[in-house]
Parts: structure tokens; C-alpha cells; sequence
């Protein structure tokens, strides 16, 4: 069965600094796993040394029980999609598909069978023979694709490839892409700073910051259960909204703002365990789509009603974003477009405290 694994992989540079460190993760057969972080992170270095474009300083790689650790490129028998698409320009669709093949000795019939079938997958049999400047930008990445897919490789990596292309194109892309995975088969590797790929692609998803791990979790166990502030400010959008405050025994837990305009009676919901958190520093975070107005907070059991002053009102069509202020943070809630509020006027939203996250505050890690 083929699988990919990383065991304790750093890559360090001549001055000492780090890209990745320590970094260990499985890829299953067929899985399709997304490395996901802010710029730096190092999941491009990461993507980089699986292909074997990077050396590795440290650590072991893994493809079907192989150390590959020294292995040429050419020889691991992966496909690797560049965001820049990477075609030659004087080549037709045909040609850039075929180039691989032609390098490696195969015969013309195997050559025409592998790009015609490549070409039907991806629906780009009406161009094979224009160049690449005739194309648009996502059709030039199908190519960048179906290049890959002559290939037969053991696996495909993806380095930011729907990076270039427009907001609707890259939804479109996002999808063939999911598709593709399904149609093939195939174990694939992402690479994107996009949240919202991540969590649409991903059967796993590999959340990096500055080159470590903070978590790797399926797309609806990182959403509901971050193990850091970083996860959960990260995964969402728009982000997670914190504020930080205590947590303080007043005939029941409650958790009361550093200058107590949010006090919030927890009694309900939490468990022993936030009592080893009594009066330390914590902090308090809610997505925004669990913030609620009078329409749409009916069936919610636990919540707390605030009165706030919205700075700003953003129509999105199906939904509204409001923003406001506690205590100088700045806050989004995500409401039903059922009517929209002005801008300046004072309106009443509901925490539904089921949903709430709570933070040490020094170590940002999630307290469970």
C-alpha cells in the first residue's frame, strides 16, 4: 500500500535559522492532505523535500517503506504542480502533455493514449493543439494537470496551484480538483495559505506556523476543536473572535472582561476542570456565526444577550456581517440577511455559549 511519512523532518539553513522542525505526519493511500499556514510557515519547503527539490538536514522520508531520503527526484515517481503553471509557451497543449513522456523514452502510441486520456479527464480535448497563450488561466492550469497526470505518478503534489486565478475561477478549480482525487484515485499532497481550500479539500489538513505543527485533524475537528488560539483564529472565516478576561466564582463560574462590560454566567456548561483556571488570565473566543440577533437565536439553550453599537454593516447577500467593539476589541458577527441594520444604530445579539472557546492566555493553548 502506498504511503508517504515524514519522521521528525527539519530543514535548516547555513545561519542557523529553521524553515521546518521536527515536523512527522502520515499520508494514507489515496488520502488527500493539505498543508495549510500564513506565509513562511514552511509548507512549500515541506511539499519541496517530498518531490526531492529540497535537501533534507534532518529526519527520515518514507514513500511505500522506502527511505527516499537520498533518492533523485526522477526516481520517486512524483508529479509535482506548480502555481506559475510552468508551460512552454511555444509548445501546444499536446506538446507541454507529451514533454515527460518524450524525455523518458515512450513510445508515440503510449504518448498519444496517455494525453488523450488526460485530456478527456479534464476536459481539454478541444485544445490540445493551441498554445498556451490561447488558453485562459484556469485552462492553463488543467494542463499544468493533465502534464502530471500522463505521468502515472505515485503521487501528486500541489504547490499553491490556484493561486493566479480570480475568485471564481478558483472555486471552479477547487472542485475539478476534488474531483479528480475521487475519479483518480490518487494520493495527493496540497499545499495553500487559503483556509477555505483547506477545509474544502482536505480529508486531512496540517495547520503550520513558523515551521512547526500545531495540529493535524480532519477539516471539522480542527473547525470545532482548535488546540491553540493560532488553529482557531486561523480556520474560520471571517476569523474567531477573542477577548481576553478571568474566570471568577460568583455563586457559579462566570467569566467577566478585563474591564467587566462582558460578564457571562458559565454555570451551565462548563466542567471541573475550568475551576483550575479561577481567576488566571484567559482568553474568551466565538466564531462569528455564533453570534445570533432576535431572528435566529429561538432554539439556542444557553446564551447571553449583548447590547452593542454597530460601526459597521456589511450586506453580503444571503448574510450580513456586523461589526462592533468590546472593550476596544473589534468583533464580527455573521447574521441571516433578513433585514439590514444602520450603521451607528444599537442592536441586541446573543453569544450562544455552547460555542465558546476558552485560552490560557500565556500558552494560548485551548483549555478542554
Amino acid at each position: 500500500m502506498l504511503k508517504v511519512q515524514l519522521k521528525n523532518i527539519s530543514k535548516s539553513y547555513e545561519n542557523g535559522n529553521f524553515a521546518v522542525k521536527n515536523i512527522s505526519f502520515d499520508v494514507d493511500d489515496k488520502e488527500f492532505v493539505v498543508l495549510v499556514g500564513p506565509s513562511g510557515c514552511g509548507k512549500s519547503t515541506i511539499l519541496r523535500m517530498i518531490a526531492g527539490l529540497e535537501e533534507i538536514t534532518e529526519g527520515e522520508l518514507f514513500i511505500e517503506d522506502k527511505k527516499v531520503n537520498d533518492i533523485s527526484p526522477k526516481d520517486r515517481n512524483i508529479a509535482m504542480v506548480f502555481q506559475n503553471y510552468a508551460l512552454y509557451p511555444h509548445m501546444t497543449v499536446f506538446e507541454n502533455m507529451a514533454f515527460g513522456l518524450k524525455l523518458r523514452k515512450f513510445n508515440k502510441e503510449e504518448i498519444n493514449l496517455r494525453v488523450n486520456e488526460a485530456a478527456k479527464i479534464l476536459e481539454l480535448e478541444p485544445y490540445l493543439q493551441r498554445k498556451p497563450k490561447a488558453l485562459s488561466g484556469g485552462q492553463r492550469q488543467r494542463v499544468a494537470v493533465g502534464r502530471a497526470i500522463v505521468r502515472k505518478p505515485k503521487v501528486f503534489l500541489f504547490d499553491e496551484p490556484l493561486s493566479n486565478l480570480d475568485a471564481k475561477m478558483r472555486v471552479q478549480m477547487r472542485t475539478e480538483i476534488s474531483k479528480l482525487h475521487k475519479k483518480l484515485e490518487a494520493t495527493m499532497i496540497y499545499v495553500t495559505h487559503d483556509q477555505t481550500e483547506a477545509m474544502t479539500m482536505g480529508n486531512k489538513i496540517v495547520v503550520l506556523k513558523d515551521g512547526i505543527i500545531n495540529q493535524i485533524s480532519s477539516p471539522l475537528e480542527l473547525y470545532n476543536f482548535p488546540v491553540n488560539k493560532f488553529v482557531a483564529g486561523f480556520i474560520g472565516s471571517p476569523s474567531m473572535n477573542f477577548i481576553k478576561g478571568k474566570f471568577v466564582d460568583e455563586l457559579g463560574i462566570k467569566f467577566i472582561s478585563n474591564n467587566k462590560t462582558l460578564k457571562i454566567n458559565l454555570s451551565s456548561i462548563l466542567n471541573q476542570n475550568y475551576k483550575l483556571y479561577l481567576n488566571k488570565d484567559i482568553i474568551l473566543g466565538i466564531r462569528p456565526e455564533d453570534i445570533y440577533d432576535e431572528s435566529n437565536n429561538a432554539n439556542i439553550l444557553h446564551q447571553e444577550k449583548i447590547n452593542v453599537e454597530l460601526e459597521v454593516v456589511e450586506p453580503m447577500g444571503n448574510e450580513i456581517y456586523l461589526y462592533f467593539q468590546i472593550e476596544g476589541t473589534q468583533f464580527i458577527a455573521r447574521i441571516p440577511a433578513r433585514e439590514v441594520p444602520n450603521s451607528g444604530s444599537t442592536k441586541n445579539l446573543f453569544l450562544d455559549l455552547s460555542k465558546l472557546h476558552f485560552f490560557d492566555a500565556e500558552s494560548e493553548l485551548a483549555i478542554r
